[in-house]
Parts: structure tokens; sequence; C-alpha cells
């Protein structure tokens, strides 16, 4: 009986054990989830805070639209303005043009004969982007096959 008194203290020990490590676990899920929402919200607020000018600038073009000329060049300072806020987030271009077809950073729209190699981008039909060594947006391209005529001379 002294055993079994022993046995069933020592369950409860553990029990009461298991329950608080069971306890402590949901609690740190719970506080990295909230540092996780924290810390997506501060990063948002910061891209939010680096593209605050680009609006200002929209607001004073858009203000002055009667000189055409000087309404473009706004633009183009504008858009200026906002490639270099995405570059220095990490944003860079896939390069597609010229380049072999890569099914991790080309989407293959069409395929068109061509002197140029098989399998080659011909067009750029959409820009892909990257953001460090991670495609968020493939290149949608024109790819070249080889001319009908040149497949038929190579079966001969």
């Amino acid at each position: 009986m002294k055993r079994d008194s022993k046995k069933r203290e020592k369950t409860e020990e553990l029990t009461i054990l298991l329950k608080k490590v069971q306890a402590d676990f949901e609690n740190y899920k719970k506080r990295v989830e909230k540092e996780k929402k924290d810390f997506t919200q501060f990063a948002s607020q910061e891209l939010i805070k680096k593209l605050l000018p680009l609006l200002d600038s929209f607001q004073l073009a858009l203000a002055d639209t009667k000189n055409l000329e000087d309404f473009k060049k706004g633009v183009e300072l504008i858009y200026s303005q906002l490639w270099q806020i995405l570059e220095s987030e990490g944003l860079k271009p896939v390069e597609a043009l010229g380049k072999q077809f890569d099914p991790y950073f080309h989407e293959a729209l069409m395929q068109e004969e061509s002197d140029k190699e098989e399998g080659e981008v011909i067009e750029e039909l959409q820009k892909g982007f990257m953001i460090k060594d991670n495609v968020i947006r493939a290149s949608k391209v024109k790819i070249a096959k080889k001319k009908q005529e040149k497949k038929e001379a190579e079966k001969k």
C-alpha cells in the first residue's frame, strides 16, 4: 500500500509538472504569435512611412496638370522615387530578355519561331521581380522555338 501511495504521489507530481509545461508552452506560442504580428505591423508601418513622400509628390503633380510636359516629368520623378524605395527594400528585377528560359524565374506565355536558340527568351511581356533571392513574381515571357523548316532539315 505504501508503494501504491508513492506511485500515486509521483503520478500526481508528474501530472502537475506536465500541466505547467503545457501552460508555459501555450503562453510561449501566444507570445511568439503576438511578437510576429507586432513585427509585421512595424515593418508595414516603416514601408508606409517611406512611401508617404510619394503620396505628397502625386498630390503636387495632380494639382498642376495644365502643362503636359511638366506633368510627365513629375510622373517620371515619382516613378524614380518609388523604384529607389523598393530597391532599398531589396526589390530587384528578374533578368529575362536574351536569357535561357528558367521556370523558376520565367513563366512562358507564348512561343514563336525564331532564329534564336530554342528556349531563349525573345520578349518580356511582364517584368518579374525578386526580393533578395526570392522570386515574388516571375517574368511573363515569349520564348523562341526552332523554325519548322530547320526541324525538318535536321530530320533528314
